[in-house]
């Protein structure tokens, strides 16, 4: 009798789900919060982390400041970037790359003494930049023309352009040649080949609808998607099937998968919350938690070393708009109080 219950009592033991990694109360660990005072005026989208030489660059709307991972201090900025969106590295070139919507174009960087190499011409106000290792061209994904322009990083030239048959949004390399962006007024995927500059696939993304942010799990390949109607969607990169949709906050734009820990943020700039999600059992996702952060925190970038989070915010100004600025009104955008910009910092 004892050696059965012994074997049933194992046997029990054996079912019990094992949690998958970083299972272990997560939401604790992101509620640790502090924040990096940088000031200034003008807009900014996204931000992004050198990992290796251990810095943050944040785009500010004519500019792009750069801060020092470890002491948190502003060591120097990128300037003349006209409406830039997003940054992109190459580091065995030693070089990065800005996409500046105000003018089209790509400004090329020396990556640690931040020195200006060049410019080079893209297609209609380039919003988010990539880099895709397989190919070795940077992309910058241009919402005025609904296309990508390829660019050689080595020779600093465009040498190509897809069509892509609506406005591009977030995208991400599948380490096979391969790139992945959300289209956000179709509310599709498309796929091409950044060897070949041709468009592979497009995917719907329904019931997700106008997506943003794109992150990819590599070993599950599976694409996560931020949408605006406050729904992240699971997708399988190979059929293009939809596996699942779980609910965010609103005003997303931006999506982070961390491969070490296997979680998933969705930040909701728009409510100011930042969604975890993780993976319940093998091909399914539930919420975690969710964190407080900002109204207007919607991009968001990873430090793949500390796992930290970093977000760009500033504080919304609740007074009324000057009589003689109605555009800003019409336009919807919302009014921030002066110098009042930060990079919430999540983590320990």
């Amino acid at each position: 009798m004892t050696v059965r219950l012994g074997l049933l009592l194992t046997a029990a033991l054996l079912l019990v789900p094992i949690p998958p990694a970083g299972a272990q109360d997560p939401k604790d660990r992101y509620e640790k919060i502090h924040k990096i005072a940088i000031g200034g005026e003008g807009g900014w989208d996204f931000l992004e982390i050198d990992a290796v030489n251990r810095r943050l660059f944040v785009t500010r709307g004519t500019r792009v400041v750069v801060v020092d991972l470890a002491s948190e201090e502003v060591v120097g900025e990128i300037a003349d970037t006209p409406g830039v969106h997003g940054v992109a590295f190459v580091p065995d070139l030693n070089r990065g790359f800005t996409s500046n919507g105000g003018d089209s174009s790509v400004t090329v960087f020396d990556m640690k003494t931040l020195k200006t190499l060049g410019k080079v011409k893209a297609n209609g106000r380039p919003d988010i930049i990539h880099f895709e290792p397989v190919s070795r061209r940077v992309f910058t994904f241009n919402h005025g023309t609904n296309d990508t322009t390829a660019i050689d990083p080595d020779g600093m030239k465009a040498v190509g352009t897809i069509s892509l048959g609506g406005v591009p949004e977030l995208a991400v390399s599948d380490e096979k040649g391969h790139v992945f962006v959300n289209m956000e007024d179709t509310s599709e995927v498309v796929e091409f080949d950044a060897r070949t500059l041709k468009v592979l696939k497009r995917f719907p993304l329904a019931p997700g609808e106008e997506p943003t942010g794109l992150a990819f799990d590599p070993k599950q390949r599976k694409l996560f998607s931020t949408c605006a109607n406050r729904k992240l969607v699971v997708m399988d990169a190979d059929s293009g099937k939809v596996v699942q949709s779980l609910a965010i906050g609103t005003g997303p734009d931006g999506c982070i998968f961390d491969a070490e820990t296997g979680l998933i943020f969705a930040p909701g700039g728009g409510d100011g919350t930042l969604t975890i999600i993780r993976e319940q059992s093998p091909g399914r996702y539930e919420v975690a938690g969710t964190v407080k952060t900002q109204v207007s925190a919607k991009t968001i970038a990873l430090d793949p070393k500390t796992h930290r989070l970093y977000l760009s915010a500033a504080t919304p100004d609740p007074t009324p708009a000057p009589a003689d600025k109605p555009a800003t009104q019409k336009s919807g955008r919302r009014r921030y109080v002066p110098g009042s910009f930060v990079v919430l910092v999540f983590g320990d």
